[in-house]
């Protein structure tokens, strides 16, 4: 285990961090803005995910504006959604305002689904 890791993350045994990365990726996927039929992920919102050696997951996210409506819901769906993934220990979440969300955060796919190119 690694010295870092404490109680409340113990280093996982034979933890695969590119393959809990992807499973936790996934299940973000899951999560979508109700008002845009688009997964918080691929809509951009998602600026920072990545997995630690104690299977912590961190999180940068931000939000379309400070005055969503969904302000509440969305970060509490992602962090819900990463915790439902097996061998993730924590989740530390942070909700960030810059750089600013524009459309040019969203996927390109997203971009012409939405036919915002």
């Amino acid at each position: 285990m690694p010295e870092e890791c404490n109680s409340a993350s113990q280093a996982v045994l034979n933890l695969n961090i590119p393959e809990l990365h992807a499973k936790v990726l996934a299940a973000v996927r899951t999560v979508y803005d109700p008002e845009i039929p688009v997964n918080v992920y691929d809509l951009g919102l998602i600026y920072k995910l990545a997995v630690d050696d104690c299977a912590a997951v961190h999180v940068e996210m931000t939000l379309t504006s400070p005055s969503c409506p969904e302000a509440q819901s969305l970060p509490s769906s992602v962090i819900d959604a990463i915790r439902s993934v097996e061998q993730v220990n924590d989740v530390q979440f942070e909700l960030v305002w810059e750089p600013a969300w524009t459309k040019e955060c969203m996927s390109e796919e997203t971009r012409l689904l939405l036919g915002m190119y």
